[in-house]
């Protein structure tokens, strides 16, 4: 079954022999992954994590699942239940705590060491209960196992869901790498216990669905890094996820190999690989690591300086390498290796990053021209396995974009899960599950909350980012009319004036005598406030903007009454 949330009714009033479950994100997308289970009156919240703005995002620094959803709730939630430690399941914690900071987090010791820290610039200090896999937890009317599976970062967990109205098994992300770096495998003899036990709803990572085959295990990463230490002459900029250990760990080692010293760039590069660091889930080889400070003192061909930026964030230490904007200078000799892949939404952005570092002379290893990454999601042929393994009743496909969840979804059919039981949908559709059976039966109202600056966006986020936008795209035009009301005169020619308009000031001049005329004739019929006469300058101008210069900037009128 598939459906769009827009085209679904209001869902009905949840019976008590109904377990609901429905996102608030991270359907139809990849991020700001957010999943909520209803039981009896009760929430259990599994992830909580942003959305990294877009080019049709301007000024905004990050978007939030539709918290508002459950903000007037905060009292039923039991628990919010973290998979992993990237940014787009653990990143908006801070903002839901803001309202209540006693929600207990569980996770693993790394991803909750993750979180404490974000929330520690937050000034939360928050209650946590570390698990691990094989554990159990009752967390009010929900009971909870946590499962091992391999993902792109250590200690991510799959969470089984158990309550009186049926089971649930989130897997959050993962893959099934059987050589992973920290030995880490992820646990199919759990699944296939679980699936004999009996799964009602398995929700799933969707976003390789497309891909084929299976994804390629870390440890192949290692000679294509060994290579392009080998060929640099100059400095080397690694660009990585600021969570990635598995990737750093590698890079470290093949530093250590090549006799080179590595320094963190970054903030968030410098705090996450210190907790790992001293959580023991990165191996630093001795004498490796040296303070960003000191990299003057090396030759060039000494340094390895591991920064945020593979995805071409405008204010990350790359982007601004590429823009001449940093204290690392990049130029010829020097080799750039991104060791990630693209975020959908993000190629545009990155390839500019690519360009403005190749423009400086720099060489740019990705992964486009080098097996320098590999994904940390399960391929088409991981997720039959999984199928085949737990064997569920009715299948939800999670954590991607419409085209990857119907992917996912296809799989599942494949492998004997009736269509009517695959229950494809985007954030805030609802699912109902009752003796056995899921269906959707609703949807609720979801949005984005965008963050700007240290401002949470409302209702009106949206006509202000319509603004921006068109003031990026279009400029803007102001008309400033003075007026005697009492008269019914113009007293002066309308002025315009005009920003971002590739257009001569000469071009407006025949539509000056129109909005003098247009002004003078709605005072003739007894309008004299200024607000109305400013609107009658809008229509006016423009009208005549898309009519003949096929134009739609941003009219701002300014009508003074004398």
């Amino acid at each position: 079954m598939t459906a769009a949330a827009t085209e679904l009714p209001a869902p009905p009033p949840l019976r008590d022999d109904t377990l609901r479950v429905y996102a608030l994100g991270g359907l139809g997308e990849v991020g700001r992954n957010m999943t909520v289970l209803e039981y009896r009156g009760r929430l259990l919240i599994v992830d909580c994590g942003v959305f990294f703005p877009e080019e049709h995002h301007p000024g905004i620094d990050l978007i939030l699942p539709d918290i508002s959803l459950v903000t007037d709730r905060l009292d039923d939630i039991e628990a919010i239940v973290l998979t992993h430690g990237h940014e787009d399941h653990i990143g908006a914690v801070p903002y839901l705590l803001k309202r209540k900071p006693d929600i207990p987090l569980v996770g693993s010791t790394l991803t909750l060491a993750l979180i404490e820290a974000k929330l520690k610039e937050h000034r939360i200090v928050p209650y946590t209960l570390a698990v691990r896999e094989g554990q159990v937890e009752q967390l009010g009317v929900f009971e909870c196992e946590f499962v091992a599976v391999n993902h792109s970062i250590p200690d991510a967990l799959a969470v089984m869901v158990r309550t009186g109205a049926g089971t649930v098994l989130h897997t959050g992300d993962f893959k099934m790498d059987q050589l992973p770096l920290d030995g880490r495998l992820t646990d199919l003899r759990a699944f296939a216990r679980l699936g004999e036990e009996g799964v009602d709803l398995f929700l799933t990572d969707s976003t390789n669905a497309e891909v084929p085959g299976f994804t390629m295990p870390e440890r192949d990463i290692a000679p294509a890094i060994d290579k392009v230490f080998r060929h640099a002459t100059g400095k080397i900029i690694v660009a990585c996820f600021s969570s990635h250990v598995h990737r750093v760990q590698q890079v470290l080692d093949a530093a250590a190999r090549a006799g080179r010293k590595v320094a963190f760039v970054g903030r968030s590069m410098i705090r996450n690989m210190t907790i790992a660091s001293d959580l023991g889930y990165l191996k630093v080889p001795p004498g490796v690591l040296i303070d960003f400070k000191k990299v003057d003192s090396l030759r060039d061909d000494q340094i390895v300086l591991i920064s945020t930026g593979s995805q071409g964030e405008p204010m990350a230490a790359l982007s601004r390498m590429a823009n001449g904007d940093h204290k690392i200078e990049v130029g010829p000799g020097d080799t750039v290796l991104l060791a990630s892949s693209l975020i959908p939404g993000n190629e545009n952005a990155v390839y500019r990053v690519i360009n403005g570092l190749m423009r400086l002379g720099a060489h740019v290893v990705h992964k486009g021209n080098a097996k320098v990454h590999t994904s940390g999601h399960a391929s088409a042929g991981e997720l039959l396995y999984c199928y085949n393994i737990v064997k569920p009743k009715n299948v939800m496909p999670v954590h991607g974009e419409w085209r990857h969840l119907v992917a996912n979804g296809e799989l599942a059919r494949q492998t004997g899960v009736p269509a009517e039981r695959i229950l494809t949908g985007e954030s805030g559709t609802v699912v109902d599950l009752k003796k056995g059976v899921a269906r959707i039966t609703g949807a609720y109202p979801v949005g984005h909350i965008y963050v700007d600056g240290a401002a949470l966006g409302d209702e009106h986020s949206e006509e202000l980012l319509r603004d921006r936008r068109i003031l990026r795209d279009e400029g803007f035009v102001t008309v400033i009319v003075l007026v005697d009301t009492a008269e019914g005169k113009v007293l002066a020619p309308p002025e315009i004036m005009t920003r971002g308009v590739a257009e001569k000031d000469v071009v407006f001049d025949p539509i000056v005598p129109r909005i003098e005329q247009a002004v003078v004739e709605s005072m003739a019929k007894g309008n004299t406030d200024t607000y109305a006469l400013q609107q009658v300058v809008r229509r006016t101008i423009g009208s005549w903007l898309g009519s003949k210069l096929r134009r739609r900037p941003m009219i701002i009128p300014i009508v003074i009454d004398a």
